[in-house]
């Protein structure tokens, strides 16, 4: 049964929500539109505006409205006004960090490449994983394999360490990682591998993602690991002030 409001005699219907071009779930296109009826000249909105420009029923618009607002992207004021929520904000924020980040971090990773010989990646988390974002292959033969997007554990890993470190994890590994130290995993997640990261801040002293360093275990030795870490702290301080941010940790 279509929640489009009948036509009525004599007088034209009001616009529903557009139809869609290809696949989508009509649900959640109809949620959108809602969101979509807010403009600056009009950032709250009563029921029957809602409706109006939506095209719904003012019953549907109330079920949607309640499903936005218990995920945070709509409210109701007690006047009885509908209102954006904050995540719409926070929705924006990620998407305006993410597009500025790529343009700092892989200029950030040919450089770990140069300087170290080894492959570098860019990790966030994401709920309980580390999603390699970005990566940068060393130009060798013998390096590990992985593709960005893939999704890796948070209990394993130096960048791992770091991502929990500033998750509020505690214990020693984590509390030297807020000191500033560089972390280091040995043969954590694959036997033959190992890898050092640092964290990287943002505007507002969030920890953004973890700079990352990974090859062979033959490779790291104690020589290697001390030159990787200097190398990987002095990038992440460097890209942490690129982005607005501060890295709190002793210069390498």
């Amino acid at each position: 049964m279509s929640d489009a409001p009948p036509r009525r005699r004599g007088r034209p219907a009001r616009d529903a929500a557009p139809a869609p071009t290809g696949p989508g779930v009509e649900a959640v296109e109809r949620a959108l539109s809602l969101l979509e009826a807010f403009s600056d000249d009009t950032p709250r909105l009563t029921l029957a505006e809602l409706a109006a420009r939506s095209g719904f029923y003012p019953s549907t618009v109330l079920r949607l409205a309640a499903s936005l607002d218990r995920f945070g992207y709509m409210h109701r004021d007690a006047d009885g006004r509908f209102r954006l929520g904050p995540k719409p904000l926070r929705l924006g924020t990620l998407y305006r960090n993410t597009f500025d980040l790529a343009a700092h971090v892989r200029p950030t990773l040919a450089r770990l490449v140069e300087r170290s010989g080894e492959t570098a990646a860019f990790y966030v988390r994401e709920g309980d994983h580390r999603i390699c974002l970005y990566r940068n292959n060393a130009p060798r033969l013998i390096r590990p394999h992985l593709e960005e997007g893939a999704a890796l554990p948070l209990d394993r890993g130096a960048s791992a360490h770091v991502l929990m470190a500033y998750a509020g994890a505690e214990g020693v590994r984590f509390d030297a990682i807020r000191a500033g130290q560089a972390a280091m995993s040995m043969g954590e997640r694959d036997p033959e591998v190992a890898a050092i990261a640092a964290p990287v801040f943002g505007r507002d002293g969030r920890c953004l993602g973890a700079l990352n360093l990974t090859g062979p275990r033959s490779r790291f030795g104690e020589e290697a690991c001390a030159h990787h870490a200097a190398v990987i702290l002095e990038e992440a301080r460097a890209l942490s002030r690129r982005l607005g941010g501060q890295y709190n940790g002793p210069v390498a």
